[in-house]
């Protein structure tokens, strides 16, 4: 039954992990909302421009940057995702906990990265 008990962070190492990650979390939602605004306005630049090259070269750079943003609002969607899972780990005390080794991830690793769930042994292991 012991067993159970493994090594964990404590509840004051947990509540600062919690205030670092919300902080985290609202400002990927900022950056997510811009994004998507960014998205919805890429057609309104108005250009006065009607030379067909400039015309090509204004449609073609509109779609990169539709296409990017895309991809970064998918990337930003997906590292909120893991973030609120963090939280719940947090709640279940399970947080910073590797899942592969079962040891303490690293408290720095944690505050670069505070969705991790392998520790740097681990993650090494992988590739």
């Amino acid at each position: 039954m012991a067993e159970d008990l493994k090594v964990r962070y404590s509840d004051k190492d947990l509540a600062e992990f919690k205030v670092l990650i919300e902080d985290k979390i609202v400002k990927a939602k900022s950056h997510l909302e811009l994004l998507k605004s960014a998205y919805m306005n890429d057609g309104n630049n108005g250009t006065d421009d009607t030379s067909p090259t400039f015309k090509a070269f204004e449609e073609g750079s509109e779609t990169m940057s539709k296409e990017a943003n895309t991809q970064l609002a998918i990337r930003q969607e997906k590292f909120i995702r893991d973030l609120k899972n963090a939280l719940l780990r947090i709640e279940n005390k399970t947080y910073g906990i590797c899942r592969v080794t079962g040891k303490l991830i690293n408290k720095e690793r944690l505050k670069l990265v505070p969705h991790a769930t392998l520790s740097i042994e681990a993650k090494n292991m992988q590739s």
